[in-house]
């Protein structure tokens, strides 16, 4: 199971190494070892909720997330989105922003870092509503339920996340940035992506349902059967579907995307504490990336959302941590290691709470055998 599943990351982490070794001696192959470390401390949160999406799609579109998809997030968001960004900025072409990379590290980490307010409040808001609209719906498992209830009861109140996200960007933009009106545009921005990307899923999957209610294309029972059925009483993202395909695939593999983008912003970023070669930055964090998606792959095939219910919570949970984080750093720096270290103790803890909450119904269970024995 485990050869199956990370197999690729395996063989990518060992491909990577001997390419950083053969690029830059045993200081490459060091800096690709930290990097890819940090990638992996920084998004393991991602890989729990991409596996409650992944979960609902399709072997077709699963396929398509793994292939595609780690494609876009190695070559696309570790190494072209980094110069898309100082070419932006500083208007360069692709080659002129690359040859910058190489030639002018110092000026290309500047670059990135005069851009990163904006970065840091479209990524910051895209996860802060993907994290409002988790704990304003009501649901029946409670991980902190004296906190979970009140909000859920509040959640009530029709678009409260768009409310209290553009509450939050106005008051960090006015507070801390030195460009509020390009931050406020970014921000805006991330909000309008999460909520475009959402109401797509949210419409082909009732297409989707009304089809299967005709018996035309029903889905599959079982475990994404199952958190299907979560969708009527909360959800993490765009609405589920069990085993969407079609338009309704389309835009879960789309989402995911869209998700992955947010969580990577400030692993790249971050990177250039420890980096500003462009090479070894893509190799560090692609040989991290390759581990999420093959976490998110076991998590999936070992069913352990269903099992240990409470993950979910505590990788939302970690999820709001982070976009405060991003927007905290518009104005004030914040280590990477308070931002990866709130991530994993949140979902350790979650996990911990999950294993508790199932010791104590296998026992209850115990004592109910006897007496109906």
């Amino acid at each position: 199971m485990l050869a199956r599943t990370f197999g690729w990351s395996f063989a990518v982490t060992a491909l990577g190494l001997l390419i950083a070794l053969l690029y830059d001696g045993a200081t490459g192959l060091a800096l690709v070892a930290v990097l890819a470390v940090l990638e992996i401390s920084l998004s393991f949160d991602n890989a729990v909720v991409n596996a409650k999406v992944l979960d609902r799609m399709s072997p077709f579109w699963q396929k398509i997330f793994l292939t595609v998809g780690i494609a876009i997030a190695v070559f696309g968001m570790r190494l072209v989105f980094p110069l898309l960004i100082v070419g932006i900025t500083a208007k360069l072409n692709p080659y002129e922003a690359f040859d910058l990379a190489i030639n002018d590290s110092h000026r290309y980490h500047e670059l990135m870092t005069d851009a990163y307010p904006m970065i840091a409040a479209f990524g910051g808001m895209f996860l802060m509503m993907l994290f409002l609209d988790f704990v304003f719906e009501e649901r029946a498992d409670k991980w902190l339920p004296w906190l979970e209830k009140p909000l859920a009861r509040i959640g009530k109140l029709d678009q409260l996340s768009v409310v209290v996200a553009g509450g939050a960007l106005a008051f960090v933009a006015g507070l801390y940035a030195e460009d509020p009106g390009d931050v406020m545009i970014a921000g805006v921005l991330g909000m309008v992506t999460y909520i475009l990307v959402n109401g797509l899923g949210e419409l082909f999957s009732e297409a989707g349902g009304d089809e299967d209610e005709d018996g035309e294309d029903a889905g599959e029972e079982g475990p994404a059967g199952v958190a299907a059925g979560e969708g009527a009483s909360g959800r993490s993202g765009p609405s589920s579907l069990a085993l969407a395909t079609g338009k309704a695939g389309f835009f879960l593999f789309l989402y995911l995307e869209v998700l992955d983008a947010s969580f990577s912003f400030d692993g790249v970023i971050g990177a250039f504490a420890i980096s500003t070669d462009p090479i070894i930055i893509a190799l560090g964090l692609g040989i991290g990336a390759m581990y999420i998606r093959s976490l998110t792959v076991f998590l999936v095939r070992k069913g352990t959302l269903h099992e240990y219910v409470y993950l979910e919570h505590g990788a939302h949970w970690a999820i709001g941590a982070l976009a405060v984080c991003m927007l905290v750093s518009i104005g004030h720096h914040v280590p990477e290691w308070i931002t990866g270290g709130l991530g994993a103790g949140l979902i350790i803890a979650a996990f911990v709470s999950s294993v508790v909450r199932n010791r104590g119904d296998d026992q209850d269970a115990e004592c109910i055998s006897p007496s109906l024995a």
